[in-house]
């Protein structure tokens, strides 16, 4: 199969760095998938599931948002978090989500911390679906 060049990164670290076969990320317009000699393409990115296909095989992982670019067969994921499947703490998450459900609970759209709140509830369910 076809390869491009794949370096995802975030703001703590390079996560991965060679060559893939495939990308599937959840984009603002919905889920990608990016393939060899795909056309340039920028988007953000929102949070939900990531695989990357690689000549080793499938890997998951979570991830919370960012940007993507695809220019010249070079594919660039800026995540603000990016979770391989394996690193992910399931109970914590399971926290997380219960947590955030719950102050949502008792919160209106116009409070001021509403979106933050939010978003921690869809980061931590983007990781509970990955892991399981």
């Amino acid at each position: 199969m076809a390869v491009f060049t794949l370096e995802i990164v975030t703001p703590d670290r390079l996560i991965y760095e060679g060559k893939a076969e495939r990308l599937i990320v959840r984009g603002v317009t919905g889920d990608l998938c990016i393939l060899a000699h795909h056309i340039d393409y920028a988007t953000a990115l929102i949070p939900g599931e990531a695989s990357v296909t690689t000549a080793e095989g499938e890997r998951y992982a979570a991830c919370s948002g960012g940007m993507l670019s695809v220019h010249d067969n070079h594919v660039r994921l800026m995540a603000t978090t990016f979770e391989w499947e394996d690193e992910i703490d399931l109970e914590r998450a399971q926290r997380a989500r219960e947590a955030a459900e719950q102050k949502l609970g008792s919160m209106t759209t116009a409070d001021k911390d509403y979106a933050l709140v939010e978003a921690k509830l869809k980061r931590a369910l983007a990781r509970i679906r990955t892991k399981s």
